[in-house]
This record gives structure tokens, sequence and C-alpha cells, in this order.
């Protein structure tokens, strides 16, 4: 069965590695575990906070695979013999990935009360003003035409 492409128009090709980008994220936007947020600190920083209660720092890996950030949580369940009426906090693995826009570096990540916080910084846009000098374009034209009423010089020998 042939999938309906957004990018299917004769006049967007090569961007084939966009459209892989757009259905990626469409396929993670579907999972909620673990809960995140993303805060803009300051007009360069931007912090990813992610719920991972129960996780120590041994138990997650954090990885920058191209311009695709992935936290991967794996826990092991201690063997004992718990008895869970409700069991509600969930301690399954997880991986959680974020495509990061050009220019986004990861400065480093913590840990504090549960919460995974990594912290990016973004480039900030650097708008130029430029003046543009506006030439005359009649002596533009004087420079371009070329002059056949040359004298040949004889040389004395």
């Amino acid at each position: 069965m042939t999938r309906l492409s957004l990018f299917n128009s004769p006049f967007l090709l090569g961007f084939d590695e966009f459209e892989r980008t757009v259905d990626r994220i469409s396929k993670l936007s579907s999972d909620s575990y673990p809960p995140y947020n993303i805060e803009q600190i300051s007009a360069q920083i931007l912090r990813i906070s992610i719920a991972v209660a129960g996780f120590t720092k041994e138990d997650l890996e954090i990885s920058l695979e191209g311009n695709q950030l992935l936290i991967h949580g794996s826990r092991s369940e201690p063997n004992n013999d718990r008895i869970f009426i409700h069991r509600g906090i969930a301690t399954r693995q997880f991986q959680r990935n974020f495509i990061l826009a050009d220019g986004i570096k990861v400065e480093g990540a913590s840990m504090e009360n549960g919460l995974l916080f990594i912290d990016l910084t973004q480039p900030v846009p650097q708008e130029e003003s430029k003046k543009i000098e506006i030439s005359d374009s009649s002596k533009k034209k004087d420079k371009n035409l070329i002059n056949l009423n040359l004298k040949k010089k004889k040389y004395d020998e």
C-alpha cells in the first residue's frame, strides 16, 4: 500500500529527510511517559525538565545523535515479595526523543528531586543592518562603453 505524502509535489524535490523528520515527530508525540516540560530560562537558554521519579543517574542515559537528543531510562525491578493493591508509580523503561533545531547545543544535565534537567543554548540571530548605496545608472553605462577612437602611437626606434 502506498502512503500519501505531504511532499508528493514535483516542486518539492529533495525534502525526503524533512519528511522523515515530520513522520518521526508525529510518532513521538503519541507517547506521554515520562512527562516533561520545556522552559525558556532566558533569551538563549532552554531547559527540558523530565519527571524521572524512582530513577537514579545510573539508570539514565543521555545521548545526542545528529540533531536528535535521546534520553533512555531503564530500571531493574528489585526481587522482593511486595504485594501491590494499587500500582500507579511507573517504573518501566522509557525512551524520550527531542529533535533539535540547527545551532542548538546541549550544555549539560543535572538531577534534583526526581527531575532530570537538560540545559540547551540556542544562538541569537543577529540581524545586520546594511546600507545599500544607490549608484547612478548613467555613469555605469559610460564605464561599459568601448572607445573606438583610439589613436595609434608610433614608437621611434
